[in-house]
């Protein structure tokens, strides 16, 4: 079926693809930079973006980790159209592209919405503004009319993003989010980067209820309301939860681990013969999550140069990362026994 008549590719014509938000790894896609001119370096993120689908991760463009807010509008769209093409081009059509579309201004986010859609995205997350969170973090009503307007005009289904950390310190409770996703039939997830297990507890026990797609139907059929981690140190026991996944900046540097720690972490919930390899799996990816997450953007386009040879820096004003910093956090046993992992899991070593 075609994904709410969207166009998809580069080419202006309309794509009658389904890519269904599934279950699983999500990798919010750092945005790469030319080092003179801090123009978008296409090749090395479509090289990324491709690396990560074929390790069954997909791609979130110009979210946080991707440097959203210093992107330009046409840039945002740039992206997602060389997402696009570089997966088609792979034999990757029903890889769904995921773009970030939050900003200051209600209005200004439905244009991002459309504007996304239109360069071939599939859905859209989106972030609750901070600049005026004095106002806006104690309005429950006005906090609901955001994601609500946004939804309702988006042509593509809307995941919430809740990352007190960029937006002020504003924080979705588990009510707030409820509520949206049963009033809100084009809302089709939540990213939770407070990393709140409790709230993903509540929420995943309400959409996860026997009569809920019954009383509740979705806009887009192929958009269910995931219910998904922001870091990768507690994707096992969101499982047991009914929780899906995870979107995590640790699945660009070791996207094969978090795939597979996902995978077995699904099937642990009903074979207890797993459980020890998928809480060994987590423990390792849980350690590095907890060591790279503290060196932030530029940590991990770091790790990404030691790794594939490219990463580069952030736009400024984000500094790079100290030198001397860097070397410590590559040397790190935890980076180690994660890097050592993937190694293996991506095949790329034998015992």
């Amino acid at each position: 079926m075609a994904v709410n008549g969207t166009v998809n590719g580069t080419n202006g014509a309309h794509a009658h693809v389904s890519r269904p938000l599934r279950a699983g790894i999500y990798a919010p896609i750092p945005t790469f930079f030319l080092p003179e001119t801090e123009d978008l370096d296409l090749e090395s993120f479509e090289a990324h973006v491709v690396r990560l689908a074929k390790a069954d991760v997909w791609p979130l463009l110009a979210g946080s980790m991707g440097e959203g807010l210093h992107l330009s509008h046409s840039e945002r769209q740039t992206l997602i159209r060389s997402a696009r093409r570089a997966l088609d081009a792979e034999g990757l059509q029903d890889v769904p592209i995921v773009a970030g579309t939050g900003t200051g201004s209600t209005r200004e986010t439905v244009e991002l919405c459309n504007e996304a859609a239109a360069a071939g995205a599939d859905y859209t997350i989106v972030i609750t503004s901070g600049y005026f969170a004095g106002v806006l973090a104690s309005n429950k009503p006005a906090l609901k009319a955001f994601f609500t307007e946004v939804a309702d005009k988006s042509p593509i289904p809307v995941i919430i993003y809740n990352y007190p950390g960029a937006s002020g310190g504003i924080d979705l409770d588990s009510d707030v989010i409820t509520e949206l996703a049963v009033e809100c039939p084009n809302i089709c997830g939540v990213k939770l980067t407070c990393g709140n297990v409790g709230k993903l507890t509540r929420i995943a026990a309400a959409v996860s209820a026997p009569d809920f797609y019954s009383l509740h139907p979705r806009k887009n059929p192929d958009a269910p309301f995931l219910v998904l981690g922001g870091y990768a140190d507690f994707i096992y026991s969101s499982t047991f939860v009914n929780g899906h996944g995870a979107i995590t900046g640790l699945a660009n540097v070791a996207p094969y681990t978090l795939a597979k720690l996902y995978d077995i972490s699904v099937a642990a919930v009903k074979d207890t013969s797993l459980q020890p390899e998928a809480q060994r799996l987590q423990a390792i990816a849980a350690r590095g999550d907890f060591t790279i997450a503290k060196a932030s953007i530029s940590g991990t386009k770091y790790l990404l140069e030691k790794l594939y040879g490219y990463g580069g820096v952030p736009r400024k004003p984000l500094p790079p990362v100290d030198p001397a910093y860097a070397e410590s956090l590559w040397a790190h046993p935890d980076v180690q026994d994660l890097v050592q992992l993937e190694r293996e899991l991506s095949g790329k070593i034998t015992h």
